[in-house]
């Protein structure tokens, strides 16, 4: 039997409940295993309207090659999220090996701090448009953007067509 994929989504205060848990009952329901990561293992996160999330993982854990792909929520968490290195270190060593990367939202902000955005097609909240652009990518005002393994949203109306995306990028079949 095969070990299931392994997704660590990040989380810190105020991520969006949405953004978060729509994305992790996906891949849960594809079989993956969806673990939460924070600055403190253990530790638990309020999203913007009340609902939990407990880091299973703290930051100084994350070892790119023992996941598969990677979630990052919205909200204000991000904001967080991206100003810390370990975290930019192992959003780049993903991306250097391909492995998926989810982001919707202002989670766009914590790929733009780690740099990976130059020449990507992405999408995100039209808040941070010109954040995005900025650190290089080009930016679609559309549902779900998908390029290579990055593949983005705009908001809570679009984590449909933004949940099946990552999905099928993680279990090859895109």
């Amino acid at each position: 039997m095969t070990k299931p994929l392994q997704v660590v989504c990040l989380v810190d205060d105020e991520f969006e409940d949405l953004e978060l848990w729509y994305p992790v009952y996906r891949v849960r329901e594809e079989g993956a295993t969806a673990v939460f990561a924070g600055p403190e293992k253990g530790r638990k996160h309020i999203g913007k309207y009340g609902v939990p999330a407990v880091a299973d993982l703290s930051y100084d854990e994350l070892d790119a090659s023992a996941f598969d792909g990677l979630l990052v929520p919205g909200g204000w968490a991000p904001d967080k999220i991206r100003r810390d290195e370990r975290v930019k270190r192992f959003v780049r060593e993903l991306d250097a090996a391909g492995k998926p990367i989810g982001q919707i939202c202002h989670a766009g902000w914590v790929l733009a701090s780690a740099k990976i955005l130059n020449g990507r097609k992405v999408t995100s909240t039209p808040g941070i448009r010109d954040d995005m652009e900025n650190a290089g990518a080009q930016w679609y005002d559309e549902a779900v953007v998908v390029d290579g393994n990055l593949i983005s949203a705009r908001r809570p109306p679009d984590l449909p067509p933004y949940a099946k995306a990552f999905c099928d990028v993680l279990f090859g079949r895109h």
